[in-house]
């Protein structure tokens, strides 16, 4: 038995030898099939159907899990549900269409020359040309950039928000900045095969426990679902959502790092059904259950009580994050090496030593940008909108726009969608849907929001949507006030009046006296 399944896994690699990249630091002379290799190859060298499905699902449901509940409160119960299986499938059918042009790039390419770790913009350069590839790389390398921000956000946010530790926001900011960096050392997405499964599990995890704690919990008194009310928050919410199913601006790297990329034409779909057995009963419950108050509450997590099962929820969520930086950061540290050279050495060391540029940026914005939910509506309106939906529908129809590409194409449309011509009508119909409503009028209600953020808090906020400090109790006893030399008098209780308050009181800068979260 164990000579045939190493046989057929042997098959499995071999007909995608040349075609995997030169990920050198993946390459192995061949030598003994000792415990140690075994072992490495079962917890770090992926490449299978599997491996990549782990990766889809645990990539897509990464922090957004905890404000699904924010959206459903700005869109409604039937709105939320709607929006979450529209995108889903929308966002399903652009990462066919990206899978179908990186194999036809590949097919025409990969003879010619040995292909390096290959990327999105990569594939846009050899089918469209140089100005198709600067556009994609700039709104890829930006959605990145700012999802990996949101990731780091998302760290601080989570532990701020379960008391483990009296720090603010910011201060986590500081230490998970740190800690993210680590994914330098991870080499390639090969080789996130446990962490794939991990976060996974863990997501799971905190989807179910969010949908059974708010059910025991039940709905709070005076509870209100008056969604939509507004329809700034209607378009933020369903922005959110976009971005929700957005997360396959990594699936060229996700495919070179597989044996048969062929496969990975259902995988995606496969991913984001299971996703959606999380995202619908866990937001549709924790809305149920608190209703409007989620509208200034962007992490689900901040409301319900604490327990031994939330802080488990929180904890996993955090190592969660970690992983998903690590997602959206290997892309920006391959687009490095590539610009300064580094991309084919085989030191480890030297390449992670050359990464750590990219994480300095990510965690500056991080510190200045904090309003976690509202930056999420903003990402999917301005960048996901191009960078996974309208930019991969354009790049399948001008690609195969004629009839001989037509002929020749390496995947032709199943019959089911009907061929060539309904995959055009489907494109131009994602194109003209995500530019009007998710890049317009999303972009519009978003960063009206975002802008509303930045009044209310200012940049470089301390603690973003923090609850304020508890009153003092009536029976406080409060110790003398101490003898001063201002010419004050008093009013009898023995105490002086409160000095009159700073310039800075008169410039905007109430962080906690304003409706949070629109």
């Amino acid at each position: 038995m164990g000579s045939e399944a190493d046989g057929s896994l042997a098959n499995e690699k071999a007909p995608e030898t040349v075609g995997v990249g030169r990920y050198v630091e993946m390459e192995q002379d061949g030598g003994a099939n000792t415990a140690k290799s075994r072992l490495s190859g079962l917890l770090w060298h992926g490449g299978s159907a599997y491996d990549a499905w782990f990766s889809c699902a645990s990539n897509q449901v990464a922090q957004v899990l905890l404000t699904l509940p924010y959206s459903f409160s700005q869109l409604g119960m039937l709105s939320g549900i709607l929006f979450q299986l529209f995108y889903g499938l929308l966002g399903s059918w652009t990462a066919y269409l990206i899978s179908i042009l990186y194999l036809e790039y590949r097919t025409r390419k990969e003879r010619e020359k040995p292909l390096m770790c290959m990327q999105w913009f990569e594939v846009l350069d050899g089918l469209l040309g140089r100005h198709w590839r600067n556009v994609g790389l700039a709104f890829n390398c930006t959605f990145l950039l700012f999802g990996s921000v949101i990731q780091l956000i998302a760290c601080a946010r989570y532990v701020a928000t379960s008391c483990l530790l009296p720090l603010d926001k910011r201060t986590w900011t500081y230490i998970f900045g740190a800690c993210c960096a680590t994914t330098v050392f991870i080499p390639s997405f090969h080789n996130y095969r446990i962490w794939s499964f991990l976060g996974l599990v863990m997501t799971t995890y905190t989807a179910w426990y969010l949908a059974v704690a708010s059910l025991i919990h039940g709905q709070v008194d005076g509870v209100k679902h008056s969604g939509p009310t507004k329809m700034v928050l209607y378009f933020t919410g369903a922005t959110n959502i976009l971005y929700t199913f957005g997360g396959h601006a990594v699936t060229v790297e996700i495919m070179h790092a597989m044996w048969r990329p062929q496969k990975f034409k259902a995988i995606y779909l496969m991913a984001t059904l299971y996703v959606l057995t999380l995202t619908l009963p866990s937001a549709a419950s924790v809305y149920w259950a608190f209703g409007d108050a989620l509208l200034t509450h962007s992490n689900a997590l901040a409301l319900l009580p604490r327990t031994a099962w939330r802080d488990a929820a929180v904890v996993l969520m955090l190592i969660h994050q970690f992983i998903t930086f690590g997602f959206a950061c290997t892309p920006l540290y391959f687009v490095w090496e590539k610009l300064i050279g580094l991309h084919d050495c085989r030191s480890l060391c030297k390449r992670a030593a050359a990464r750590l540029p990219v994480v300095v940026p990510i965690w500056f914005l991080a510190i200045v940008f904090p309003f976690f939910g509202p930056i999420n509506s903003a990402v999917g309106s301005l960048l996901v909108s191009f960078t996974v939906y309208i930019i991969p529908a354009l790049a399948h129809m001008i690609t195969f726009r004629s009839a001989h590409a037509r002929e020749n194409a390496v995947e032709p449309p199943p019959r089911f969608v009907g061929r060539w011509t309904g995959t055009f009508i489907i494109n131009a119909f994602v194109v003209a849907w995500v530019l009007v409503v998710g890049f317009g009028f999303g972009g519009w209600a978003s960063m009206t929001n975002f802008v509303h953020q930045i009044d209310s808090f200012g940049l470089f906020t301390k603690c973003y949507q923090c609850p304020p400090p508890p009153l003092p109790s009536p029976n406080t006893t409060w110790p003398p006030f101490p003898a001063t030399t201002f010419n004050a008098t008093t009013d009898g209780t023995g105490l002086a009046p409160a000095p009159a308050p700073s310039p800075g009181h008169f410039f905007g800068y109430h962080h906690r006296h304003h409706s949070h979260g629109l």
